[in-house]
């Protein structure tokens, strides 16, 4: 057997690569997340990348309810919901490079091939695509920012879509030095009602799949519904040729937020430090502030309930970062809030009062397209009206300006232009620079953008700050024409770009909280950082519950 030489653009962080098998939606962003947390919180510089086998670009144009919502990060990429756990869980944000797609590599691999870079040769999955994965799951770690890159890989063991993947896993394992790389798998371990008892077989055919594909695990994180017996341990240890303190239990949790402190119980860390021989880092992890949220979360004095108006309500994954920043904000309230999920298909001036009965708040969720649009004016309209809190976000915000116009203004038809190209008041229209885009992928804003606040507005007061910086993914804006309108009947531009002037949040000065925002506030709250809009809403639905 050759020497073991490290390749020469190997950097040097450690590299820790999560894989899953027997079924998907085990959770490996979760278990990357909480291993993040937990290495992080012993003082190593951590950050997590996702790896997915699809072959869109990005998944800026796939439905929500084909992959949940599409997560944005500060330079604008369209990414797997997945990093929003990474950012939730670390308070660090994440970029473009922390998620890559089949569909971008070989979109690289392709444009390469077509300038000539390669010279002729015959352009293979091996080695072509397995060195331009391989370079972009070094890319982070070459940066000197990070002492260990973890690297989810999507998909299952024995999906045909995830063999490039694994096979660069297997070829960087190779290239690095030693000590310098590890494999965790996650799998199942299923409860037979009817024997009684967990079953370790699907576990073991598992590992010998990814065992074929030249990848041994280091590690198995074994997902289960019972705590798994000694002898068990054992067992799969034995038969999937791992240490037997390397089989991790992961327990069905009450609460995402509380695995880290499942797997600190269980040594994932311990025995991740161990084998990676990592040097430096604090004895013990400290999760003092970790565990004060869970103590908030688990222990509310308070209860309110939010209504949750949107299009792809029957998905929860469609609307994931609102319902974890309703988590952070309620836990900084002490308040345990119940979010109900209502399409707002089904919503219509004749039925909203009953539909909306007994909330304290209603957020009216982002989304595109006219479906479930009317609904959505007349959920803000009868918040306007009743004086309950109301939170509108992304085209939230953009319902809740089209109600204005044709209930307070008397502008009967107006609307936005992506509704109705041909309204004669265009109270929404699309950006001028938009206008001759005809590609899906990549046209909007995105991206984090500054945005001034209005001293003593009710979006600066929650801020605690007049200059603010959010998330946006959109095409369609605040037509400017109307602001003077507007702002006379009482709805205050209280947010705006300072480089372009568009409108980035309104509010009602008359209303106990009536606040919309262009942007995504959803997209940058974190445990530690619940978003302050969200945490301003919370509680006033709390004063609303009170009377």
């Amino acid at each position: 057997m050759p020497d073991r030489t490290p390749t020469p653009t190997a950097a040097t962080a450690k590299y820790i690569f999560v894989t899953g098998g027997v079924t998907s939606s085990l959770g490996k962003g979760i278990i990357s997340a909480s291993l993040a947390k937990l290495l992080q919180a012993r003082g190593f510089r951590v950050t997590i990348q996702k790896f997915d086998p699809y072959i869109n670009i990005d998944p800026g144009t796939l439905n929500p309810y084909e992959h949940g919502e599409c997560y944005v990060t500060d330079d604008g990429a369209e990414t797997d919901l997945d990093l929003g756990h990474y950012e939730r869980f670390l308070n660090v944000p994440t970029s473009q490079a922390n998620n890559v797609t089949t569909g971008r590599i070989y979109d690289h691999v392709i444009t390469k091939e077509r300038e000539g870079a390669y010279l002729g040769k015959t352009v293979q999955v091996v080695p072509h695509i397995t060195d331009e994965i391989k370079r972009r799951m070094l890319l982070l770690g070459q940066t000197g920012q990070f002492d260990v890159v973890i690297t989810e890989i999507g998909g299952s063991i024995g999906d045909i879509e995830s063999l490039p993947f694994v096979e660069s896993v297997r070829q960087l394992r190779w290239d690095l030095p030693e000590n310098s790389s590890l494999v965790i798998h996650l799998t199942l371990l299923p409860y037979l009602k009817a024997a009684g008892e967990l079953k370790t077989k699907p576990t073991q055919h598992s590992v010998r799949d990814l065992r074929s594909a030249g990848l041994q695990p280091d590690i198995l994180v074994c997902r289960s519904e019972y705590p798994i017996p000694a002898e068990m341990r054992r067992k799969i240890a034995l038969f999937c040729n791992v240490n037997i303190n390397s089989v991790i239990e992961s327990l069905d949790a009450d609460s995402i937020y509380s695995v880290p402190l499942l797997m600190l119980k269980e040594h994932l860390d311990e025995r991740v430090i161990k084998k990676l021989k990592l040097q430096g880092g604090a004895a013990q992890p400290d999760l003092d502030v970790w565990k004060d949220f869970l103590g908030r979360l688990k222990n509310p004095t308070e209860e309110v309930t939010i209504a949750l108006v949107g299009k792809y309500v029957e998905l929860p994954d469609a609307y994931k970062s609102i319902i974890e920043a309703f988590v952070h904000a309620g836990a900084q309230n002490e308040c345990k809030v119940t979010v109900r999920s209502i399409q707002s298909d089904h919503l219509s001036a004749e039925n909203v009062a009953q539909q909306l009965h007994g909330v304290d708040g209603v957020l009216v969720a982002p989304g595109f397209g006219e479906r479930g649009f009317e609904g959505k004016i007349a959920a803000v309209k009868y918040v306007r009206e009743n004086n309950i809190p109301f939170f509108g976000i992304c085209l939230g915000m953009q319902v809740a300006v089209v109600e204005f116009g044709r209930h307070v203004l008397g502008l009967a038809e107006a609307s936005s232009t992506e509704m109705n190209p041909q309204t004669p008041h265009p109270v929404i229209a699309m950006m001028e620079e938009q206008k001759t885009v005809t590609l899906k992928g990549g046209t909007m804003r995105l991206g984090a953008y500054d945005c001034e606040l209005r001293r003593n507005s009710k979006a600066a007061k929650a801020y605690g700050r007049n200059h603010i910086s959010e998330r946006h993914r959109h095409r369609y804006e605040f037509n400017n024409e109307y602001l003077k309108q507007y702002e006379a009947a009482g709805m205050i531009p209280s947010g705006l770009n300072p480089d372009t002037g568009l409108v980035e949040v309104v509010e009602l000065a008359n209303h106990p909280w009536f606040v919309a925002g262009q942007f995504h506030p959803e997209l940058k709250s974190t445990v530690q950082n619940p978003h302050p809009l969200f945490v301003r809403f919370v509680k006033a639905a709390i004063q609303y519950r009170k009377g």
